[in-house]
């Protein structure tokens, strides 16, 4: 698959290029696994004097004889001796940009935690030392973003505050996956949905669809859920490592919100646990999940709703870890047959983040969510407020549009009014058709 979108952020690392001419600069990508950040550090350092350096899981001096030779063969500087300790090999790095702009791109830069967490404030020291007479710029890449988080912005850190800027990366909008299905023959906006539903945009499960020729339902749940399918073991390979050893109750914790129970009341009796310290980590540290409130609501507000943030997460949690006894005795017919049932009621809440994705495109609204009242009463699925105009959009969003009310919506949006008072409000009733209106 070819490369989309990204103009923002290559528009960062092209400031940041620029800058490294006059002093060195530290660019830091974080983000989830597969949304694409190597991707984008190898597309913008392409057309540069630039090294791609992979931090492994092995001992310091095989990974510095491993760089060694990708510094000999990329950048034909000879190297004489044995390189053991990667802040050797970083100071010389450092000269070979004395002169010369080089771009150094570090893959899972957090994985020194488990090599040697000396290399940081190594790092660091060299770094103060040598910044302003040299023509380097860095990328550091990580997927484990509370890692990554701990490294450059937390204070007590070696490198806390040496970040010139930091980009936490998201999935494309559902206007990129759009042009990335018309670019393969698919122009069902139908589709476009089931295919955000089911990647939440991010680019490696995007590609390997396009690659298999799958952007279309009934060809995506054959790739997904088949034998021998690397999405079946997904969820646990993204996140066991993240978790560590209480990994079995969040995932416990992660499957009861993608089947729907929602709030921490339902989680507590479900589990019989006490879940606050669970959930507070899943959202701050590990950002999994999301806490919803009504739009409008004072942040310390208890009405919550938890969410988790990742399409394929969701999916993953409410199909394929719910049904695991099918997916290990290799009963795939039951799995789909199971996703067939429940999909619409899966999928109807994510139609709701569907069309606030695609409003907040339009860049015509400055706050976008949900509301709804305490006991869930009188909830509204879509509120894009513009506080400059004053105006609103709300909106009842169904799969089947046919079976919204628009008495309905307009005797809630009149509780809504009470909260907005003075606010100008257009009601409408949104269903996957209406995706055309925003794309």
């Amino acid at each position: 698959m070819k490369f989309y979108d990204r103009v923002d952020e290559l528009a960062v690392l092209e400031t940041m290029q620029t800058q490294s001419e006059q002093a060195g600069r530290m660019t830091v990508i974080t983000g989830r696994r597969r949304v694409g950040k190597t991707m984008l550090a190898l597309e913008f350092a392409a057309k540069r004097r630039h090294l791609y350096l992979f931090v492994s899981k092995k001992s310091e001096g095989l990974l510095c004889e491993e760089f060694a030779e990708e510094i000999r063969a990329r950048l034909n500087i000879p190297l004489f001796g044995e390189i053991r300790h990667f802040r050797d090999l970083f100071a010389l790095l450092i000269e070979a940009a004395r002169t010369e702009p080089l771009t150094v791109v570090l893959d899972e830069f957090q994985e020194f935690y488990a090599i040697n967490p000396a290399v940081y404030s190594e790092l660091q020291r060299l770094w103060d030392l040598n910044r302003a007479a040299c023509k380097l710029h860095v990328i550091f890449i990580g997927s484990v973003q509370s890692l990554m988080r701990r490294i450059f912005e937390e204070a007590h850190e070696p490198l806390f505050g040496r970040a010139d800027r930091i980009m936490l990366l998201q999935p494309f909008p559902v206007a990129t996956v759009w042009n990335i299905l018309q670019d393969h023959g698919v122009t069902d906006v139908s589709e476009l949905f089931f295919i955000w539903a089911l990647t939440g945009g991010l680019p490696k499960y995007l590609d390997a669809l396009a690659s298999a020729g799958a952007l279309t339902k009934v060809k995506a749940l054959e790739l997904f859920l088949s034998p021998h399918s690397p999405f079946l073991n997904e969820g646990k390979n993204l996140l066991v490592e993240e978790f560590g050893r209480e990994y079995g109750t969040y995932f416990s914790i992660l499957e009861l919100i993608a089947s729907g129970k929602t709030s921490r009341p339902e989680i507590d009796s479900t589990l019989g646990i006490h879940s606050g310290a669970y959930l507070a980590r899943l959202e701050q540290e590990y950002a999994v999940i999301a806490a919803i409130r009504p739009l409008g609501a004072t942040p310390g507000s208890r009405v919550i709703k938890y969410v988790i943030s990742d399409n394929f997460l969701s999916f993953w949690f409410r199909f394929v870890f719910r049904n695991r006894s099918a997916v290990e005795t290799g009963n795939f017919v039951y799995l789909r047959e199971v996703v067939e049932r429940d999909w619409s009621t899966w999928s109807g809440r994510l139609l709701e983040r569907y069309f606030q994705n695609l409003v907040a495109s339009t860049g015509q609204y400055n706050r976008i969510g949900n509301w709804w009242e305490k006991g869930n009463k009188n909830e509204i699925d879509l509120v894009a407020v513009n506080d400059l105009k004053k105006i609103i959009l709300a909106a009842e969003i169904k799969l089947n549009p046919g079976r919204a009310s628009m008495a309905e919506l307009n005797r809630r949006v009149e509780r809504l009014k009470d909260a907005f008072p003075g606010y100008a409000v257009t009601c409408r009733i949104l269903g996957v058709e209406n995706a055309h209106d925003f794309l």
